[in-house]
């Protein structure tokens, strides 16, 4: 297994906002985590990360612990983090954004070679190269954080609400973008409120009700069951 997430709980202040969380991820699987807001999904994905330590409970990336790992360690060892909103360095071009994303790596020729197959991944955004990532359109920005994320050339991709403020057109977009991921060999843990986009890409799904995993299974199945989509998802 790639990812072990167990018994996991972590508080905001005296607020638990998860709460004995179990979760895995294997290799080359798509994932979604999906709920209404506050059910502590985007919590779930920092913790990960590194940005908010746990009450309790350990996460174990490819056999380690990382629970107690800073942010930059957990980079290092093959887990990217695409946060809600983007984020991505707007005073900066879009090259610079990429190579930022290589920033801990020493190969050079192989940076450059990744950049541009970002290129090649998306076009618009070799058309956009010299451009300000600030002055991108929110698609563009989106498809530029997801690249910046791949040049850490990580084994795992955490997505915080990718399709958010995007057109239907770019949703789609959005969804090719992760079924290619895992193409390419990417594991993603996808947190997404659009439910149905979530389960359209992915193997397995999670859902959370105030911080605790209420339903888990097969993604089809998850879509199908007429009581979680009613509670949880929405008609």
């Amino acid at each position: 297994m790639l990812l072990e997430i167990e018994n996991l709980t972590c508080n905001y202040g005296k607020v638990a906002a998860l709460k004995d969380v179990g979760l895995a991820v294997d290799e080359g699987e798509i994932v979604a985590l999906i709920g209404a807001n506050g059910a502590g999904k985007s919590t779930l994905l920092r913790t990960i990360s590194g940005l908010i330590p746990p009450v309790s409970g350990q996460i174990t990336f490819l056999g380690r612990r990382i629970d107690r790992l800073p942010p930059h360690k957990v980079v290092r060892l093959g887990i990217a983090h695409i946060p809600e909103g983007r984020l991505v360095f707007a005073p900066m071009t879009v090259h610079d954004n990429l190579k930022m994303g290589a920033y801990r790596r020493r190969d050079k020729r192989q940076i450059n070679s990744d950049i541009e197959r970002m290129f090649e991944y998306f076009p618009i955004l070799e058309d956009r190269r010299r451009q300000l990532a600030g002055s991108l359109s929110g698609g563009e920005q989106q498809m530029l954080a997801v690249a910046r994320a791949l040049m850490t050339s990580p084994r795992l991709v955490l997505m915080d609400e990718p399709s958010m403020g995007l057109s239907p057109l770019l949703v789609e977009t959005v969804a090719n973008i992760v079924v290619n991921m895992q193409k390419d060999g990417l594991s993603v843990l996808l947190v997404e409120q659009n439910a149905a986009l979530a389960l359209s890409v992915a193997n397995r799904a999670y859902v959370l009700e105030i911080g605790r995993v209420v339903a888990q299974g097969d993604a089809r199945s998850i879509a199908a069951d007429g009581a979680l989509k009613k509670a949880y998802l929405g008609d």
